[in-house]
């Protein structure tokens, strides 16, 4: 039998037939820990992250060949510093947010392996579109290309949270308390989602706005925090 197609049967040999389970074509994984899953992610995140300075390290060296004062390294590449600062702050935004999807999962499906190698393709491309930013400023072609990209990883992590919801087996506990967190999570995911679509034809309609339009990605999913509490009270 293939790696692929281990399944963990300790696992699933005791499980409550009335518990919801993963479907016959995508059975938990044995082969590959979800701890094992989060460690590659970090690294990979992590090497993306990265990558993220190294234009502006590159910097140095020329503005050194041609006499440049020391000072126009930063001064005469404000565009370059803005867009790492911007794709700084959205990498450790998403990193934090699959920590928070993944911090209660202890088993995986092929599916969620799958979508999760589609999130870290999109942390992957980022730096290309960033350095386009420094390099073409508000061009539409380089907006669309850095929102696409962001777009393309929310929608991984919405299809993972959704497995994860209708999937409890896969999380740590599974009992009420779990499957509301993930209920939450699931719903904060699909706002984000909205979040980032309604910023992409902000961007698009009014280019003066391009990036500063996402900062809805922090109002929308913070106000439905904020009612989930009160609900709650």
């Amino acid at each position: 039998m293939g790696a692929s197609g281990i399944v963990d049967e300790t696992e699933t040999a005791g499980v409550d037939p009335a518990e919801p389970s993963a479907p016959a074509s995508d059975r938990i994984e044995g082969g590959v820990s979800a701890e094992r899953l989060v460690l590659f992610t970090d690294a990979v995140t992590a090497i993306s992250i990265t990558l993220l300075i190294l234009p502006l390290v590159d910097l140095v060296p020329e503005a050194a060949s041609a006499h440049e004062g020391a000072s126009e390294v930063i001064t005469g590449h404000l565009d370059q510093i803005w867009s790492f600062l911007l794709s700084f702050a959205v990498v450790a935004n998403i990193w934090r947010e699959h920590h928070r999807s993944f911090s209660s999962v202890t088993k995986l499906t092929r599916s969620l392996m799958v979508w999760n190698t589609g999130w870290l393709l999109s942390v992957v491309v980022l730096p290309l579109p960033t350095e386009m930013i420094g390099a073409f400023g508000r061009d539409r072609f380089v907006g669309a290309f850095y929102y696409s990209t962001l777009l393309a990883g929310m929608v991984c992590r919405f299809a993972m949270l959704r497995i994860l919801k209708t999937t409890p087996a896969l999380l740590e506990e599974d009992g009420l308390a779990a499957r509301q967190r993930s209920e939450g999570l699931y719903t904060e995911s699909y706002l984000n989602v909205l979040a980032l679509i309604t910023a992409f034809a902000i961007a698009l309609a009014v280019p003066v706005l391009q990036y500063y339009s996402l900062l809805l990605l922090a109002v929308l999913p913070r106000l439905a925090r904020l009612r989930g509490r009160r609900t709650a009270r």
